[in-house]
């Protein structure tokens, strides 16, 4: 299914500075630190694109298998280098769950 360009991916666009188009599956995350994340994955693309303020917003492809337990610290969690909460990691979960479609 195809839309137009709604008010809440152009207000999404804006915040994390990248691009999201009509044709992506997004998704938007703020913890309890109220920083924000930002997730798009546009169809036919094998990886999504990840967002975080705390990050200065810096673009991370992420895919199915980016989430990683147990980094230099245990219990740590990281994707594409980036260190995130249990929160933000069941979000992304989430995000990446309800976007596999796209991806293949």
């Amino acid at each position: 299914m195809t839309h137009t360009f709604s008010e809440i991916e152009s207000l999404l666009a804006s915040l994390c500075g990248g691009v999201i188009t009509a044709e992506d599956y997004v998704g938007y995350f703020q913890n309890e630190y109220g920083e924000e994340l930002v997730f798009a994955q546009h169809r036919g693309e094998k990886t999504a694109r990840l967002w975080h303020s705390d990050a200065d917003w810096e673009m991370f492809r992420v895919g199915d298998h980016s989430i990683r337990v147990d980094g230099q610290i245990d219990g740590m969690i990281t994707v594409a280098d980036l260190i995130i909460n249990r929160a933000e990691a069941t979000w992304l979960s989430s995000c990446l769950a309800a976007s596999r479609h796209l991806r293949m």
